[in-house]
């Protein structure tokens, strides 16, 4: 099990090295996928300032009759008909990328708050759209009555931390483009070039809460 103390120490890590790479005001998604509900808790505990799951079913089998928990962000792919699975408990939806699950959102969660995905490498397997589609889904979402609070990447999984500059460059030019207020980029290893580049909210998983566990 880990403790709140735990992750608090790893939280005050995070935020220290969000500092020393020139972030304000930024905010810490902890992400406890594959974790169980004490990770959850923990996050709460310590201070996070939001939970970020990747899972629908996995989402819904830990948080049930959970309270008192800061706001869930879903950061995985999610598939439309998992979106009224998980509704009842995701407070933001950061991984919009297709006009289909736009309009199942604004189907369940009328108002929900949400982030377009960005894929600035056109990388198929993270999922998001490209950036030149970006404004057209941005606007649909507004016309289904979501409320569009920025974009959302992921950087690339090989080559280092800094191949993911030129992306986050251009996802956060987009979002100034777009007049949004949230840039939800860099993780564990890439939080510094996120940072540099003007990410607002970063989610980390491994560096609050250890290795990944397996869900066989």
């Amino acid at each position: 099990m880990i403790t709140a103390a735990e992750v608090a120490e790893r939280l005050e890590a995070i935020r220290d090295r969000i500092a020393r790479a020139g972030g304000r005001d930024v905010r810490v998604v902890g992400v406890t996928k594959t974790w169980g509900v004490d990770a959850v808790r923990a996050a709460a505990a310590a201070g996070c300032d939001a939970i970020g799951e990747n899972y629908a079913q996995e989402l819904v089998t830990k948080l049930t009759g959970e309270a008192d928990l800061p706001p869930v962000h879903f950061i995985g792919r999610l598939q439309t008909n998992k979106v009224r699975l998980v509704a009842p408990f995701v407070d933001v939806y950061e991984t919009v990328d297709r006009d289909g699950l736009a309009v199942e959102i604004a189907k369940r969660v009328p108002g929900a708050r949400v982030l377009v995905q960005v894929s600035p490498d056109g990388d198929p397997d993270k999922g998001g759209c490209a950036l030149g589609d970006v404004p057209a889904l941005v606007e649909r979402c507004g016309a289904l009555g979501l409320v569009v609070v920025g974009l959302m990447t992921v950087g690339p999984t090989d080559g280092g931390p800094e191949v993911a500059r030129v992306g986050f460059r251009a996802v956060r030019r987009a979002v100034d483009d777009l007049g949004l207020q949230v840039c939800s980029m860099g993780m564990s290893d890439d939080l510094e070039v996120a940072v540099g580049e003007g990410s607002t909210q970063v989610r980390i998983g491994s560096a609050l809460f250890g290795p990944r566990r397996t869900t066989g």
